[in-house]
């Protein structure tokens, strides 16, 4: 994978839990106000969609291709774990009272994992500079 795929993949990452927290936070504030957005925060799809952009982006950010396995087993185990607790929040697993609290959790792991790895890459591309 080319260095620019994986910083717009880190990027893409972080940008879709930036929007997947505005979609958690912001959304059913809005919903208030305006009862369309209301039906669209609360559609299962949105979250079920979400998981399924996320899951991907997430594999190919963290994984080495070329040597097919994760460059940093730290970065991924939390990357792993936040995709999980987000998967559980859009199956409202353990229950639906816990989904957003899941969601957001889960949201903010990920991203903090995806911006640990898109720093990671910008140093290991300054020390190969440097050599």
């Amino acid at each position: 994978m080319t260095p620019t795929l994986a910083r717009a993949l880190d990027a893409s990452a972080v940008g879709l839990s930036a929007l997947c927290l505005v979609h958690c936070l912001a959304l059913p504030a809005l919903a208030l106000l305006l009862p369309v957005l209301g039906l669209w925060a609360q559609a299962e799809w949105v979250h079920v969609a979400f998981v399924l952009v996320a899951a991907p982006v997430a594999a190919l950010s963290f994984v080495d291709l070329s040597k097919r396995r994760p460059r940093s087993w730290r970065l991924a185990t939390v990357a792993i774990l936040g995709l999980a607790l987000m998967i559980a929040g859009a199956l409202e697993f353990p229950s639906a009272a816990d989904e957003r609290a899941l969601t957001v959790v889960g949201g903010i792991l990920l991203a903090g994992a995806h911006l640990a790895n898109w720093r990671r890459r910008h140093d290991d591309a300054r020390c190969a500079a440097c050599d």
